[in-house]
């Protein structure tokens, strides 16, 4: 190969590859320009390349290598898919590259390094780069550092992972090279940059000098954090950012950043885990147990050496804890202690989550122990336990905590409560909830009052901290009974809090203290006043007592300022003599006292009223004490009427509360007082006012007021509802009632128990299981009564107030994963069992007998058995229950499980805290190889969850460790669990993401159930996770097991379950129903149902449901009701629950919806004031739900929204049935709560259920047609939150949704208008979804097409731009609706189009001018919407746009005439004189109006007899009007039909014609039809290709029949010869690639006869190539064989059959050379080539398109010789490709004219031998004049040119150029030669060919191609039918043609999905008629108006039509005279 010319011919990749270098530099420099050149970088070019591009970058030669280094860069930069090659690239990079001596070659291979991480391959370039620092050769080490270096210094922190580099930088220190150490050092400082101190540890053990050095490179950095400067293809968002940033002024930057980085690195994570236990020394255990406390000493020293590590490996450290745990809370040596705490606290540091286990058993020691003095132990303490603390959560530590605050000795108290104010530091709200502070709070408010000052400053701190974390609206509440003086103190400890990280707390709590000074000096004073000193004198005795006396009396005096305050109040609104006779001693002045009282209060503002001072003015003497039994009623009263209209609080409540009490007994007032009570329940809350008024009522000894305080209290809590009632508040007072002596206090008492026990359940009974058998069987019996019974609706509620609020939000205190039943649990009494649980016990479970073991667990479940309820702490237990579960001998394994169960029940709630000792273990079980133990752990799982909530179970590693156990029984048992806990959740903890690697290595298990139990969970993992996170976690996965995960999810996304909807909180019953259900007394028939959906959803929904679902009436799947029986299971009192049911159903009878005023109104202002969240989400989050779920509580019916938000999708069905049937008598109310409906339904577009989907259109339909009927017009705020969903959908896969949809979207115009639907649309032709696109397209041509231009918003032109840019996309469906979206337009605008959509890139101006050309023919009906749509919008805008219409018309007859004309083409911009709706005037006689001014006409002359040219061949056929006036409409009408979806509709058509077709003499009437009955065709054949054929409904003999019409129709038709010929060749090449389509469909020979098609369709395919337009055919094929080529899509099959049919048509060639038009052929082929060069044919697979290719020209020229050269007369470049080239080659330059004589001279006649004009110059010579004659101006020159040349030449030949034009044309030329004679010989005939001249003149500026009306023969003289046909379309223009509007036209259904790529001649031509049409025409009007003498042109139409419309016009004047 020394020669370079020839590598110089090869293509460039392969250049790239040759051995000689030269060659391959040569490759790289051109391929750099070519990936510079490439603009899509997902062009198929790019893929040549992906395999040579580490050749690039490994080239050997170092000249060359360079080069390929710069193109494999501009490759990585541009190409889609750079990405696949990054491995093998940036290893050969890093060992290829970097050891080069060159600079610029290793500074290119750092670039393409970083370019990589740029597009997305941060990772694995990464992982390079480190396996390259282990290099031998130092170059490419330093290299390699340098641009991880240059990497994070760009990309940053979060793009370059730093931990692996920290790893393997100490390494680099040590290197022998300078280099390398130096390059490590700069990489060190750049990390520090990024990373600070975390970079420390894991470089403290290099050399010294180097951590100096790098110290003081540290020392220099900048403060402020670095800044990404580059970022990744995904980041763009943030590049524009930070360049914003820095055109600004660079140097600003936010806080929030700042922090993100810092917190982005945690040093732990960067450190290797060490392990430790088997460091330990040996005799560890022994030493440690060892009498001397040196040995002691020695062993802590060993193991404090260990735990100095910072990170150590998880491991089984529960012995060493325990060993530590008993140093601390029992060595009496304290610097032991001290060690013993360190270590734990290392060991804490050093695990962090993972020694959660351990916290509880270790935090009460180091509690206890805090009682030591010395300072250095206390300090060793709280180092331990606030590390530990870290490792876990407050809540865990919260009981241990509380259970020391009430211990005697003051050290503990205050440590303790120092301890929760350094963890108040670390929380925020979200890890402090209520339920966790509440009970805190109790406690330090007790040590806020503490003798010891140190106790009292620690709870200070602690309170303070709580208030600055949470902020003071949540700690307040449980402030309430500390005085000004210590919350100023909690406020001022507060504002000295500063919380880590700088954080802002979420209230400062300081803002009082700064405005009151004072106040603050106060606070400060009591601590040194009233702090007793250590010895106390009798001088400060004297001070304090002074103090005390003060105090006293500044507490009288401000008591009495109060009172006169109130007086001043009350005056202010209580008539004077009221006040005056309040104290009267005359009882009847007292009580017209409180008559005037009553109307004072009865009349007063609820604002303006002053409660206190009132219920203060009638405590005023006597007050309670009143005598008098009126007066006192009317004084309770009067409290009752203040409650109910005041803002009654707490304070005014404790005023009368006691009074009240008082007269609850009384017989004549106790009615009253309980009125009283009850108001103040709705005022204050009823949780407190039943705690305040039951202690009252036993403070007292009046047995009266007891019982009758109970008897209220039991019916309040029927009233109220049970929620937030706190029964530990006054459970001892009812067991003091049930005691006492007298049996009315008794049997209230019993009666109360009752009440509670239908909302508690079976637990309520524990109270009171101690109480005498004979008490305890009267409860029974009473709880008996109860059973069955569910609790009542509550009917009262508590006002919405100050006081309210304080208590409101208990109900949210429980967590959601536990359920409701919590709170009774919480109430019981329960036993501490940690005494018992001794250390003699716990070695007795450890011991090595089994025997004994046994003992052991025996004992223990003695114990749990005889507390019956025990609290959390239950010692050393858990680890040695733990042991057991991996006990050898399987029984003990059986037995702790069932003692774990035990422990579930006695502990409740409290379980939580054990959840990671004891509760993963269990999990562990769940491998053993045994069934039956299997079982039992499964059984135990279910208990602890039941308790504990799933929450703590999928926080952290635990559970994805068991996971990662390779044991199927574990895998299968723990993944069923999974799959039935997860739906069943809200919310999930982040960590359960650690599970998914796993459970891919699941899926792909050997074992079969693991498999299957994996894909069971997938979908339940997703509906947490999401698709995008699952499908991410792919990427680690090998290829191969990617691919089938992958396919997997994507299956799972289809069957995800939604989430549950959020709890109901309803008057808190829920609760005691999940109780009741665990203990066995489950209200509903099926227990199995009924537990999961109570658990679900907490509060009184539930358990209402859980009823429901048993006895109240339900629909059956027909829609009838039906009761269902109740269960039988309840025993006697089984029949209550139907009378329940009953009760059920009259609710659901009333009405769904309320109609609340302005309702709507308001909610529409809450959002715009972004009170609530708008309307607006990609998918919908939690708080959306919730949200509108609080929304519709005020106005839907409860049972509805219950049904409404139910997780069963029947239930929705359900609802959807009756909000149908409610429909109409509900309209009003369906209006008001207009917005919620359709918020509710845009939900349901989310779930994936068609059940569902199909009803909500279905009711969608009936709710659009009945707004339209009410003329109700949507608001935007509904539109907003509705539409843009709707329009999701309009891309759903099923065709009968989409089909609703788009009829839905057409209802919605009739009731909001159109231009605002519009903007939706164009939103939705964004959309990823192709089918979606395609809809909104189609909707938008609709749009167009029904309401004009008017309707696009912003403007006609922008969002023509935006719709015609779908014109490119890839998608057939899509680019079909853009391009009939475009044609609308062209219908409504016309040339106008043009101008609007602007600059498109050329295939998409190409498509669409083409795609206009065949459409504009035919009118563009829609699809979708019926042809005339009605507008919600006048149309008026439309016309004065676009028409020049007479202005005086009306908006409504614009209107009118523009859906009466809709169906027909008529374009606006003709005058239409005559364009009435005659119909519509007639019919209205209602109203007289003046008639539009007609453009005067003298209508006589139309019926003058006309002269039409007499015809020189045969008589018109007398059938001939009635075969072109009715035929022609008809066979549009039935060619329509053979497009139909319906089988049968298509296959009805085909027959028809197939009729017409076999009788010859009927045949002709096709002619015209036969472009538009094989579009039409070839539409079928594509519908039952993809739809019909994919349908498993459809019969497939339909289709075969279907099949069979077709193939037989399309046989007769091209069996004759004439009609063949004029299909065009956009059509021929649609049909031969529908019908090879066809013959490749595997899927025909499964089915019967299938092959009998298959043999058809051959034969069908011969005759076509045979009888066809041979010119059309070739082209056809030639255009198709190079769509084929291109395409990878389809099957290269096609291209063979393609090419079969090729070498076909050239056998025919010899017979046929003389009847093609050669110049198109070659065009054709010249266009083949351009796309396909010689070279490129031949790098195809297959050598075949190359040979067809050269035999076609080669056959061509051997049967035209030379003569071939002149036909490139239509080829513009002759450059482009090589045919010119290859035909000079072919031809022999001897004998190419006598050939072509030979073959051509008899036909064409050649030139005169004696002229010398070449052929070429000849051709030239009469293009120049047929150009001519094609244009508007020249037209007259041209012909006599043309005459004058013929005279010349009289054998010259006009055939070929006149060939491809219309026959118009040829008609026009010939008479225009004609003409000119005469003229010259003097013969004119002026009187015969005016009319004509006219016509022709216009037909002139037709280009010069063919039209859509076809002629049979060339005659001389046009036929009557041109004329006819010229009439009609004149007519049909003017309105005159009545029947195009009875029929739709072809094009109504061929627009909807024409063909892409149709022949563009064919498009061109259709253009071409529109446009002569509307010339003609205005051409013709023109005429008309200036030479009357040509009015007889237009009058062609049949008189008949004629006198009808004159008929009509008289009708209607009459009418209106």
């Amino acid at each position: 190969m020394g020669d370079d010319s020839e590598w110089m011919k090869l293509p460039i990749d392969q250049k790239c590859e040759h051995k000689v270098w030269k060659a391959r530099l040569n490759g790289y420099e051109e391929a750099l320009k070519l990936f510079q050149r490439i603009e899509d970088e997902k062009s198929p070019e790019w893929g040549k390349y992906l395999g040579l591009i580490k050749k690039f970058v490994t080239e050997s030669n170092a000249v060359a290598q360079l080069k390929g280094l710069e193109a494999a860069l501009a490759f990585i930069e541009n190409a889609h898919a750079a990405g696949k090659t990054t491995g093998e690239v940036v290893s050969g990079v890093v060992t290829k590259v970097f050891n080069q001596p060159k600079a610029r070659a290793k500074e290119l291979g750092t670039d393409i390094c970083l370019m990589y991480i740029e597009i997305e391959k941060a990772e694995v370039v990464q992982d390079e780069l480190l396996k390259g620092l282990d290099n031998k050769n130092p170059k490419i080490v330093v290299a390699c550092i340098e641009t991880l270096r240059r990497a994070l210094s760009e990309f940053g922190s979060k793009i370059v992972t730093l931990k692996p580099v920290v790893k393997v930088l100490p390494k680099q220190f040590e290197s022998r090279e300078k280099a390398v150490r130096e390059e490590a050092k700069q990489l060190a400082v750049e990390i520090y940059k990024w990373i600070r101190d975390a970079l420390r540890p894991p470089l403290q053990n290099i050399n010294s000098v180097q951590l100096k050095e790098l110290e003081e490179e540290w020392v220099k950095l900048p403060s402020s954090p670095p800044k990404q400067t580059r970022f990744l293809r995904s980041q763009q968002d943030l590049k524009a950012k930070f360049e914003q940033q820095q055109a600004q002024g660079g140097d600003q930057s936010d806080g929030d950043e700042e922090e993100e980085t810092a917190a982005a690195v945690d040093p732990y994570e960067l450190l290797e885990a060490v392990e430790i236990l088997s460091k330990m020394p040996k005799d560890f255990y022994e030493k440690i147990e060892a009498k001397k406390w040196q040995e002691r000493k020695e062993a802590l020293e060993a193991i404090e050496a260990l735990t100095k590590n910072p990170k150590l490996e998880n491991g089984d450290y529960g012995d060493l804890v325990r060993a530590l745990k008993k140093v601390v809370g029992k060595d009496a040596n304290v610097m032991l202690v001290s060690m013993a705490a360190k270590c734990l606290a290392g060991l804490a540091a050093g695990l962090r989550k993972k020694f959660g286990t351990y916290a509880g058993q270790v935090v009460p020691t180091i509690l206890e122990k805090f009682k030591e003095k010395k300072p250095q132990v206390v300090q060793a303490l709280q180092e331990a336990i606030d590390a530990i603390f870290l490792t876990t959560t407050l809540q865990n530590l919260s009981e241990d905590v509380l259970g020391v605050m009430d211990n005697k000795n003051p050290s503990i108290k205050q440590q303790a409560s120092l301890f929760l104010a350094r963890s108040f530091r670390h929380c925020t709200q979200a890890t402090l909830p209520k339920s966790v502070l509440k009970p805190l709070c109790a406690a330090l408010i007790k040590q806020v009052n503490d003798s010891a000052p140190e106790v009292r400053d620690a709870a200070f701190e602690a309170l303070g901290t709580a208030m600055k974390v949470v902020g003071e609206k949540a700690v307040n509440p449980f402030l309430a009974d500390l005085d000004k003086l210590k919350l100023d103190k909690i406020k001022e400890c507060a504002d000295k809090v500063e919380l880590p990280g700088g954080r802002k707390g979420a209230g400062g709590g300081g803002g009082a203290a700064e405005k009151k000074p004072a106040a603050k000096a106060a606070a400060e004073a009591p601590p040194k006043s009233s702090a007793p000193p250590r010895k106390t004198t009798a001088a400060a005795s004297k001070v304090f007592t002074a103090a005390l006396i003060q105090k006293i009396h500044e507490k009288m005096k401000s008591y009495s300022a109060v009172l006169k305050l109130c007086e001043d109040l009350a005056a202010g609104v209580l008539p004077a003599a009221c006040l005056q006779q309040l104290d009267s001693a005359n009882w009847k002045e007292r009580l017209a006292s409180m008559e005037e009282f009553q109307r004072a209060v009865e009349t007063m503002d609820k604002a303006a009223m002053p409660c206190q001072a009132l219920v203060r003015m009638l405590a005023k003497k006597p007050g309670w004490k009143e005598t008098n039994f009126q007066v006192m009623q009317m004084k309770l009263h009067i409290v009752a009427l203040i409650a109910q209209r005041g803002q009654f609080s707490k304070t005014s409540a404790s005023l009368v509360l006691d009074g009240l009490v008082d007269k609850v007994g009384d017989i004549k007032c106790g009615g009253n007082a309980k009125e009283g009570l009850t108001a103040i329940g709705e005022a204050c809350s009823l949780p407190w006012t039943a705690e305040q008024v039951v202690s009252m009522a036993f403070a007292q000894k009046n047995p009266k007021n007891q019982a009758e305080t109970l008897n209220w209290l039991a019916n309040a809590m029927k009233e109220f509802g049970f929620a937030g009632i706190n029964v530990k508040g006054f459970i001892n007072n009812v067991k003091t009632a049930l005691g006492a002596t007298n049996p009315a206090v008794r049997t209230a008492a019993i009666a109360l128990l009752g009440v509670m026990y239908l909302y508690m359940g079976a637990p309520l009974r524990m109270f009171f299981e101690d109480e005498k058998p004979a008490l305890l069987a009267q409860i029974d019996a009473e709880f008996e009564k109860m059973q069955g019974q569910s609790p009542p609706a509550p009917i009262r509620s508590t006002k919405k107030s100050s006081a309210a609020e304080e208590d409101g939000d208990d109900g949210e205190e429980q967590d959601e994963d536990g359920g409701g039943g919590q709170d009774i649990m919480d109430l019981l009494p329960r036993t501490d069992i940690c005494d018992k649980i001794t250390s003699d016990l716990v070695s007795k479970i450890e011991d090595k007998n089994w025997k004994i073991r046994k003992e052991g667990l025996d004992e223990v479940a003695g114990i749990i058995s005889e507390a019956k309820f025990i609290t959390a702490n239950i010692g050393e237990l858990p680890l040695a229950l733990k042991g057991r579960l991996n006990d050898s001998n399987k029984i003990l394994v059986q037995q702790t499980l069932t003692i774990l169960q035990q422990l579930a029940t006695a502990m409740g709630p409290g379980l939580k805290q054990h959840v990671k000792a004891l509760g993963i273990p269990v999990i562990t079980v769940l491998g053993d190889s045994k069934p039956n133990v299997r079982t039992a752990a499964m059984t135990t799982l279910q208990a602890w969850v039941e308790q504990t909530g799933m929450k703590d179970w999928l926080e952290g590693e635990d559970l994805s460790e068991e996971l990662k156990r390779e044991n199927p029984f574990l895998r299968q048992e723990l993944l069923g669990w999974l799959a039935e806990k997860l739906p069943t959740l809200r919310t999930v903890p982040g960590d359960l993401m650690l599970c998914v690697p796993h459970l891919y290595a699941c899926l792909e298990d050997r074992n079969g159930d693991v498999r299957k139990k994996a894909q069971d969970a997938l979908p339940t993992f997703m509906m947490h996770l999401g698709y995008d996170k699952m499908n991410k976690a792919t990427g680690k996965l090998k290829p191969a097991s990617k691919d089938q995960v992958v396919g997997m999810l994507e299956k799972a996304r289809a069957v995800m379950p939604a989430k549950p909807a959020a709890p109901a909180k309803a008057g808190g019953k829920g609760s005691a129903e999940t109780s009741r259900s665990a203990s066995g007394v489950s209200p509903a028939g099926d227990e199995g149902d009924s537990k999961p959906e109570v658990k679900k959803v907490r509060g009184g929904a539930a358990a209402k449901k859980v009823r429901l679902s048993a006895s109240c009436p339900a629909f059956t799947e027909t829609g009838s009701l039906t009761v269902l029986s109740p269960p039988s299971s309840q025993g006697p009192a089984g029949k209550k629950p139907a009378a329940k049911g009953q009760k059920d159903d009259e609710d659901k009878s009333g009405p769904i919806f309320t109609l609340i005023p302005n309702a709507k109104e308001q909610r529409i202002k809450e959002e715009k004031q972004l009170k609530i969240l708008k309307w607006n989400f990609i998918t919908p989050r939690d708080e959306y739900v919730e949200q509108l779920k609080t929304q519709m509580s005020t106005c839907f019916a409860k049972w509805l929204q219950d049904e409404l938000f139910h997780f069963d999708f029947q239930r929705h069905v359900k609802a959807i049935g009756v909000m149908i049937e409610r429909l109409e008598s509900e309209s009003d109310a369906t209006i008001g709560c207009l917005d919620l409906i359709l918020k509710w339904f845009t939900l349901r577009f989310f779930d994936t259920n068609t059940t569902v989907l199909m009803k909500v259109l279905e009711y969608l339909k009936l709710l659009f047609a009945m707004l339209n009927r009410e003329n109700y017009h949507l608001t935007e705020y509904e539109a907003n939150s509705f539409v843009p969903y709707l329009i999701l959908k309009v891309g759903e896969s099923k065709d009968v949704v989409r089909k609703d949809v788009r009829a839905i979207l057409g209802m919605l115009c009739k009731v909001y208008p159109a231009s605002k639907v519009f903007p939706f649309l164009m939103e939705g032709t964004k959309s990823k979804n192709s089918k979606q696109r395609a809809e909104c397209l189609e909707e938008l041509g609709c749009l167009i097409e029904g309401y004009g231009m008017n309707v696009c918003q912003p403007t006609p032109a922008k969002s023509l731009k935006e719709i015609a840019v779908h014109i490119g996309d890839r998608d057939t469906s899509v680019r079909n609706a853009a391009l009939n979206t475009v044609v609308a337009v062209y219908n409504v605008c016309g040339d106008q189009v043009y101008k609007l959509i602007g600059n498109v890139s050329k295939n998409g101006a190409d498509a669409w001018k083409s795609h206009l050309k065949t459409c504009s023919a035919h009118s563009y009906v829609c699809l979708s919407s019926p042809a005339v749509r009605e507008g919600h919008e006048h149309a008026g805008g439309e016309d004065q746009t676009f028409s020049q219409e007479d202005s005086s018309s009306s908006a409504q007859a614009d209107q009118a005439r523009q859906n009466a004309q809709h169906s027909e083409s008529s374009h606006p911009s003709i005058p239409k004189e005559f364009q009435l709706d005659l119909d519509m005037i007639e019919m209205d006689q209602s109203r007289v109006c003046e008639l539009p001014d007609l453009v005067q006409h003298k209508l006589d002359e139309l019926l003058e007899p006309i002269m039409i040219p007499e015809p020189k061949m045969r008589a018109v056929s007398p059938h001939f009007d009635d075969l072109h006036n009715s035929t022609a409409s008809t066979i549009n009408f039935v060619i329509s039909q053979v497009a139909s979806g319906d089988i049968n509709t298509s296959i009805q058509a085909l027959a028809q014609i197939d009729e017409v077709l076999r009788q010859e003499d009927k045949a002709e009437v096709m002619s015209g039809h036969i472009d538009q009955f094989l579009i039409a065709t070839i539409m079928q054949l594509r519908l039952t290709y993809s739809t019909h054929m994919a349908d498993d409904r459809l019969d497939k003999k339909d289709i075969v029949k279907l099949y069979s019409c077709i193939i037989g129709n399309m046989l007769s038709l091209f069996s004759m010869e004439s009609l063949a010929r004029e299909a065009s060749m956009g059509v021929l090449k649609d049909l031969m690639h529908g019908l090879m389509t066809l013959l490749l469909d595997g899927r025909m020979e499964d089915i019967e006869d299938g092959t009998q098609v298959i043999r058809s369709v051959n034969l069908l395919v011969i005759r076509v190539l045979e009888n066809s337009d041979q010119t059309n055919m070739i082209s056809a094929l030639l255009v198709l064989l190079q769509d084929t080529l291109i395409s990878t899509a389809g099957s290269p099959m096609v291209s063979e059959l393609v090419m079969k049919c090729l070498w076909r048509m050239i056998r025919f060639l010899p017979e046929t050379i003389n009847n093609i038009n050669l110049d198109r052929i070659l065009l054709d082929v010249h266009n083949f080539m351009k796309v396909f060069p010689k070279e490129k044919l031949k790098q195809l697979k297959s050598d075949v398109p190359h040979r067809t290719l050269k035999t076609l020209l080669h056959t061509l020229c051997k049967l035209t010789g030379a003569k071939i050269l002149d036909h490139l007369s239509m080829i513009e470049n002759r450059n482009e490709s090589e045919l010119e080239a290859h035909l000079r080659r072919s031809v022999k330059p001897s004998g190419n004219l006598s050939g072509y004589k030979s073959d051509r001279g008899n036909e064409k006649g050649g030139l005169r031998s004696d002229d010398r004009m070449s052929k070429a110059k000849v051709s030239d010579i009469l293009s120049e004049i047929f150009k001519k004659i094609g244009s508007k101006e020249n037209t007259k020159e041209g012909l006599t040119e043309l005459y004058e040349y013929k005279q010349k030449y009289s054998d010259a030949d006009l055939e070929p150029f006149l060939k491809n034009t219309s026959q118009f044309f040829q008609s026009y030329v010939e008479r225009g030669l004609r003409m000119i004679e005469s003229e010259r010989e003097g013969k004119a005939r002026i009187q015969t060919s005016a009319g004509t001249t006219q016509t022709c003149t216009d037909i002139s500026q037709f280009e010069p191609r063919k039209t859509a009306i076809y002629l049979s023969g060339s005659n001389e003289e046009l036929k009557p039918a041109v004329y006819y046909e010229r009439l009609k379309i004149l007519r049909q223009r003017q309105g005159l043609e009545n029947t195009s509007r009875q029929r739709p036209a072809i094009s109504s259904l061929l627009s909807s999905k024409p063909s892409v790529a149709s022949s563009t001649d064919m498009l061109h031509s259709k253009l071409s008629q529109l446009k002569e049409s509307r010339e003609l025409y205005q051409q013709e009007h023109n005429a008309h108006s200036h030479s009357p003498t040509h009015g007889h042109t237009r009058s062609a139409s049949p008189a008949a039509n004629l006198d009808d419309l004159k008929k009509r016009l008289e009708r209607i004047k009459s009418n209106r005279q």
